[in-house]
């Protein structure tokens, strides 16, 4: 294995040449497998803009009406009532860990911008957070971590399957980026968590398939034979947030069984999914501008239920999806409005049989903690409520309904895909933007949207234009110049970020991923 990015302060104590040998055996043993499963999915997408579409599978009608549960919940992660989460920068792992929830999700994918640094120094923060030996300290304020204080539990995740780390190379070819951040957290913090009671545990994303599991699986048994570890010490949850793996939940259950913490509605990139797979198709699948989109929504309600109908059959946990409000302490008026909505969210999470849901800022979990714990009592989960009344078919996932786009929505959409844009290419995943937590889904909707817009001719609601290249180009000047009066505008980056979004939003072909010409950018 080559490193060819920089050996900072620090990264020799990550990129030990053992930990590169077991970075190199895992890449070599399962990365042309990833490449299959990749080419896999474009003869799905092909099959899909050609008219195709998504149904359960016939294959696998087994394994759905099998009789069969996965692993029960390991240390630490049988209460999961909130889970926090946010990407693996120093002050976010203290601040995350100190929280109150029960869980971090410890991000090195849509809330983590991928620079060399970051990754690296990310592996160095956690290690150092499982060593209590991480602090903090900005102008006059110190970040420590509590000495007497329960911890939240570290569940990693992992860069998707879709995506390299350019800077680890084995035979003059990037590795994958998931077995880059899996690998080298679960060499050094392996036995790390293990001496603490816990385990190394892991949320896998952007997932199409139950092949995809299964190779994640593979992964996970040969990682612990290589380090000696108990097989089944692993447990990962998945997050459902691609349209095609809401059709094979309980499949991706069962090739992780021995190893599988439950599922998550991933729900924004679940919408950037939907716009994706069926971006060919007319007005077939169009959705309304995003914040419309709510999670009382036919399809969206179908896809929650059927999670937790999923997750309960099999013993396994149902987490919910997103608050990703950022509560103001200037404007105590937006902060009831918001708060309400969170709280109104999280109560219909708790009451359709959900064990658990994220926030993005420490602020909601005690919001979120007190609508759970008002279900939950002193019980760690609600795995009894089986959910039998349930009956999702095909055509309830797939029942997309068409609503309004106004002039407001798609501004709204230009607006946030270059504030994140330029932060993400500056070095941060998670970006509070309006009010609201961004991260890569985010910008993803906004992007996709756009050209599904301009590709089917869609007009605005209230005013009847028809949006065109010419009429996004135009709004994007125009709301390129209002941030340019703003304190800190960074030239240079919006630059960056201007050229990024007209490819991802207005070129003919569509980018499968912003990140990855985004990447491409990155040194």
């Amino acid at each position: 294995m080559e490193i060819t990015g920089p050996m900072l302060d620090g990264f020799d104590e990550i990129l030990t040449p053992q930990a590169l040998g077991f970075l190199e055996t895992l890449q070599r043993e399962f990365g042309a497998r990833r490449l299959e499963l990749l080419d896999a999915r474009q003869v799905r997408q092909a099959d899909l803009s050609a008219g195709g579409t998504l149904d359960f599978l016939p294959d696998t009608k087994e394994i759905r009406e099998g009789q069969w549960r996965v692993a029960p919940p390991a240390p630490g992660l049988e209460d999961r009532r909130v889970e926090i989460t946010g990407p693996v920068d120093r002050k976010m792992t203290i601040n995350a860990l100190n929280s109150g929830a029960k869980v971090w999700l410890a991000d090195f994918e849509d809330a983590n911008s991928p620079l060399w640094d970051n990754c690296v120094s990310g592996q160095l923060n956690l290690r150092s957070a499982l060593d209590r030996t991480i602090d903090f300290e900005t102008g006059d304020k110190r970040y420590e971590l509590r000495p007497d204080e329960e911890l939240a539990t570290i569940v990693v995740r992992p860069r998707g399957w879709h995506l390299p780390e350019k800077h680890a190379l084995v035979d003059g070819e990037p590795v994958s980026a998931s077995l880059f951040d899996f690998g080298l957290y679960f060499f050094h913090c392996a036995k790390r968590q293990l001496a603490k009671g816990k385990g190394p545990y892991f949320y896998l994303p952007k997932m199409e398939s139950h092949l995809e599991a299964r190779l994640w699986n593979d992964v996970f048994v040969r990682a612990q034979d290589l380090l000696g570890i108990p097989q089944g010490t692993i447990r990962a949850t998945v997050l459902i947030e691609t349209y095609p793996a809401a059709f094979e939940m309980e499949e991706i259950l069962y090739e992780l069984r021995d190893h599988s913490a439950g599922l998550n509605a991933g729900r924004w990139d679940y919408l950037f999914s939907v716009i994706k797979k069926f971006r060919t198709r007319g007005r077939e699948f169009l959705l309304p501008e995003r914040n419309a989109v709510t999670m009382t929504a036919p399809f969206m309600r179908a896809y929650t239920e059927l999670l937790v109908r999923s997750c309960h059959k099999r013993g396994a946990h149902a987490i919910g999806g997103m608050a990703a409000f950022i509560p103001s302490r200037r404007d105590p008026e937006v902060n009831a409005k918001a708060l309400e909505k969170v709280t109104a969210d999280k109560t219909r999470e708790s009451g359709d049989g959900f064990d658990g849901s994220w926030v993005a800022h420490p602020d909601l979990v005690p919001v979120c903690r007190e609508v759970f714990d008002g279900v939950l009592g002193d019980r760690p989960n609600q795995l009894d409520r089986l959910r039998e009344d349930v009956q999702v078919s095909a055509a309830d996932l797939l029942n997309v309904q068409p609503g309004d786009i106004t002039e407001t929505g798609l501004r709204n959409n230009v607006d946030v895909a270059l504030r994140y844009l330029a932060a993400w290419m500056g070095g941060l995943g998670a970006v509070a933007i309006h009010n609201l937590m961004e991260d890569a889904a985010t910008a993803e909707i906004s992007r996709s949207q756009i050209w599904q817009w301009i590709h089917n001719d869609v007009t605005l609601t209230d005013t009847g234009a028809q949006i065109t290249r010419e009429l996004v180009e135009q709004i994007i000047a125009e709301e390129l110049a209002k941030i340019a009066t703003e304190p800190g505008h960074d030239a240079e980056l919006y630059g960056q970020a201007e050229a990024l979004f007209k490819e991802v939003a207005l070129n003919d072909d569509f980018a499968e991923f912003l990140t990855l010409p985004a990447y491409a950018r990155m040194p």
